[in-house]
């Protein structure tokens, strides 16, 4: 992972957000959704304090570094209760899995939210992504369940899909 750069996400980063989301999108089995939205509409529902993308730091095209992948959350809900809970989306640019990316994201994020005290990071992944899975599980987090026909896949034909509920309680945050 040396030559991977964690660093915040800013609106400079947006075309290559986006982009990495779209090609998520366009596998198959990494959103409900079909099209990445605006820059304006991902901003406004991604918390600014954990964002983060991972950089080629090495790109000498690119003083920032070519973008990688890219992590964020979102609130759950805005009672207090729920303070402390985020749902988290993490995407690695089809060019660059298997390299560490998505784990150092995650190291990333974990670490900010700890430190923001947020005791529970989720999220819903398809049976089938095994990456994400396996991932999600090397850095700790477990899966609680299938949440069965959750919703509607409208780019495959409308069909019903299974999530499976991740979630990583932090042993820091009491």
């Amino acid at each position: 992972m040396t030559d991977i750069a964690v660093r915040a996400m800013t609106a400079a980063d947006a075309a290559a957000v986006l982009a990495i989301y779209q090609a998520g999108m366009d596998a198959g089995n990494a959103s409900f959704e079909d099209t990445a939205p605006t820059w304006e509409v991902f901003d406004a529902g991604k918390l600014p304090q954990h964002r983060y993308v991972a950089a080629d730091p090495a790109d000498p095209a690119d003083p920032g570094g070519t973008v990688l992948g890219w992590v964020a959350v979102s609130r759950v809900s805005a009672r207090q209760v729920y303070a402390g809970v985020v749902e988290h989306s993490v995407y690695v640019d089809p060019g660059a899995q298997g390299r560490g990316v998505g784990r150092a994201l995650l190291t990333a994020l974990i670490a900010s939210t700890e430190a923001a005290g947020i005791w529970t990071i989720q999220s819903g992944v398809f049976p089938e992504n095994t990456a994400s899975r396996a991932l999600h599980r090397a850095a700790g987090f477990r899966e609680v369940g299938i949440r069965e026909r959750v919703g509607r896949h409208a780019s495959q034909g409308n069909r019903w899909r299974d999530v499976v509920f991740v979630e990583r309680r932090s042993p820091h945050v009491t």
